[in-house]
């Protein structure tokens, strides 16, 4: 029978995390994707099976697996793109559709989308191997801020403005939060609208639009957490500043830090671990 006993020693100089932290860091999967490899018994540490959430290793020194392969460190990536339309947000299609793979193929790093855009959707996606950063940007108590440019059908009245600033009932019965929502011009019996949501939801605009009867005709995301697509052509694809990058890490990924820690039970004796 394997070992599933966790790791509870720490030996003089080492850097403990906790594994989930590891995996997402190594760009493997998600902080709660990677708790979901734990907990299935994808992951060895030093040829033992570590199913425990609260298990510690030091990516220095130990030799960490799934699925039995060895998880190598990565030096951190974040990039933008310019997601063309008709490309999928993932890296590979079962329908064999042109996918984000083809894109990324020579950034010399794995790296993942944080979130989706729809097929025929453009705009700035964000593409990083930082697992804990796309779990704080995906938060949905972070209300992170994603601009939109929509062309609707129809000339869009002051009540069905303000039906969309206030939210509105979508086909599954839940009310979406309030959006900043204004007229950027109207053209040919259709209006184009500037909207930026607080929230994530699957084809959010789109319902949105169906909600108050004007169908979305055409879509682009302008910016992600006030990462833009300026400059770049679709299917061009660009490293973050340092200040964007900053930018990120302090309004996201440290409160996200805080409220994790402050919502994490506190464990004594053997069982304690180093974060």
């Amino acid at each position: 029978m394997a070992d599933t006993s966790p790791l509870t020693r720490t030996a003089p100089g080492s850097m403990k995390e906790r594994l989930q932290k590891i995996l997402a860091h190594a760009g493997v999967a998600s902080r709660r994707a990677a708790e979901g490899l734990i907990t299935a018994g994808k992951v060895r540490v030093n040829g033992k099976i570590v199913a425990e959430l609260g298990a510690s290793a030091d990516p220095r020194r130990d030799r960490i697996e799934v699925d039995g392969k060895r998880i190598v460190l990565e030096k951190p990536i974040y990039l933008v793109l310019h997601k063309p339309r008709a490309v999928v947000s993932t890296l590979s299609d079962p329908e064999g559709r042109p996918s984000l793979a083809d894109i990324v193929k020579n950034v010399g790093s794995r790296v993942y989308p944080v979130g989706r855009l729809d097929f025929h959707t453009s705009g700035a996606l964000l593409l990083t191997n930082d697992g804990e950063l796309t779990d704080a940007l995906l938060h949905p108590r972070r209300d992170v801020p994603k601009i939109y440019v929509a062309k609707v059908r129809g000339m869009v009245s002051i009540e069905s403005l303000d039906a969309l600033r206030n939210g509105v009932v979508l086909d599954d019965g839940d009310k979406t939060k309030p959006a900043d929502v204004f007229v950027l011009r109207e053209e040919d019996r259709n209006t184009w609208l500037q909207i930026t949501l607080y929230e994530g939801r699957n084809r959010q605009i789109h319902r949105m639009g169906e909600a108050v009867g004007h169908p979305v005709l055409r879509l682009a995301r302008l910016s992600f957490a006030g990462i833009s697509t300026d400059g770049l052509r679709p299917g061009q694809l660009r490293e973050l500043s340092e200040t964007e990058l900053e930018k990120l890490k302090k309004n996201y990924l440290t409160p996200y830090r805080r409220a994790r820690d402050i919502a994490a039970p506190k464990k004594k004796g053997p069982l304690a671990v180093d974060d």
